[in-house]
């Protein structure tokens, strides 16, 4: 009849479009949300070993400029006053005690000048390899800091340049360990389980929650990346 107003109903099968759309519409939101995380998650990763890289060549090039310019400074100086030690021979007692003291300071900045070039970088990498130079890395800390060391380390097959990633873990371990962990002992382990190496690191001393503990540094944050940049895990 004229000027009555049409009433649209809705039919069940109007609605279910109407649902099938909306769903639609937000399945392609999350799909292009999880694409644009994957791709931000992929550039970070990217990022990271990019900058680790760039890490480890700056602390090559350090290490380097240690063992031929200091190297180089430091034995001149120790030749010089071995001689001149030996030319005093029978000169004042007293010089010949400031002498020898000049020779054992000569002597700590030399055993000084090793150790920061073994933490910047590993060259026995390369002639001794993985196991060796963990077990010269847990002995020398555990050493300095008066801890007790049980090692069991294996030889395991890695893909090339993992074992500067596992020494580093191990490095960033031992030090996060003598800063907080109040230990007496410590367990280094290094095995092939299921086709993958596991290194291990374990003390005695005090520990926290990951989930609750202090927020105040990036230590685990960066070890997982490192792990994460050679297909392996932090737990």
């Amino acid at each position: 009849m004229p000027g009555r107003a049409a009433v649209a109903v809705a039919t069940p099968v109007v609605v279910a479009g109407l649902v099938l759309a909306v769903a639609i519409a937000l399945l392609g939101l999350l799909l292009r949300r999880h694409r644009m995380l994957a791709r931000r998650n992929a550039e970070l990763t990217a990022l990271t070993r990019h900058l680790q890289t760039v890490q480890e060549d700056e602390r090559q090039r350090l290490a380097h400029d240690l063992h031929d310019e200091l190297g180089a400074l430091l034995t001149a100086a120790r030749l010089d006053a071995a001689r001149i030690r030996s030319r005093l021979a029978s000169g004042p007692p007293e010089a010949l005690e400031r002498l020898q003291h000049l020779v054992g300071t000569l002597d700590a900045v030399m055993a000084l000048q090793r150790r920061l070039i073994d933490g910047l970088w590993p060259a026995s990498l390369g002639h001794l390899g993985l196991v060796a130079t963990l077990e010269t890395l847990a002995r020398g800390f555990t050493q300095r800091a008066g801890l007790t060391l049980h090692s069991h380390l294996q030889a395991v097959t890695l893909p090339p340049g993992a074992d500067l990633v596992v020494y580093r873990l191990v490095q960033e371990a031992l030090t996060n360990l003598g800063k907080h962990a109040q230990a007496r002992q410590v367990w280094l382990s290094l095995t092939a389980r299921d086709g993958r190496a596991v290194v291990t690191v374990r003390d005695d001393g005090t520990g926290f929650d990951p989930a609750t503990g202090p927020r105040t540094g990036h230590g685990l944050a960066g070890m997982r990346f490192r792990a994460a940049s050679i297909g392996g895990a932090l737990a």
